[in-house]
């Protein structure tokens, strides 16, 4: 199924190419291809709206994840009866935050695949609410850049490093 990647702000350059690449990839890891996910970009004042109306937090941050399944256990895979049920849901990037919270020594476009694999671990009902779910959380984001360092000669960290 697709993906579609939507650019929203222009903060910050943003080339979907290499995020594409990489997100199919992770797709493929994952086991979730043949689900629709939507990727939209977004700059700070976007992303700060969007985080005070879904989550009452009046600041910018990375990463919002909108599940099409809710109440899925930790990396269960929606079994959808129907074919326009094939949609994982959508991740909202916080480029423009994400940009300004890169070290001098990181790739902008890593940070924003670690990111979107978090998001998407996210929709498939990964949390990191207790230091139990957290740490099948890191774990599993941790074998998903695993794999996809083996692709792409990336040494990726998780997100959700050191949140416990």
């Amino acid at each position: 199924m697709s993906l579609g990647i939507r650019n929203l702000q222009r903060a910050v350059p943003l080339r979907r190419a290499p995020l594409r690449r990489r997100l199919e990839l992770v797709r493929g890891i994952l086991g979730v291809r043949k689900f629709d996910l939507g990727v939209v970009c977004v700059d700070n004042k976007r992303i700060q709206h969007i985080n005070r109306t879904y989550r009452g937090k009046d600041v910018p941050t990375d990463v919002l994840s909108f599940p099409f399944h809710e109440n899925l256990k930790a990396g269960e895979i929606p079994q959808p009866d129907f074919a326009e049920d094939y949609n994982l849901g959508d991740i909202f990037l916080g480029v423009e935050y994400i940009f300004q919270h890169c070290k001098e020594n990181e790739n902008y476009y890593d940070i924003l695949t670690v990111t979107a694999t978090h998001g998407l671990c996210h929709l498939l009902g990964f949390t990191h609410s207790t230091e139990a779910a957290w740490q099948k959380m890191y774990q599993k984001e941790m074998e998903v850049l695993e794999e996809l360092g083996r692709h792409t000669g990336d040494r990726l960290q998780p997100l959700s490093r050191g949140l416990f």
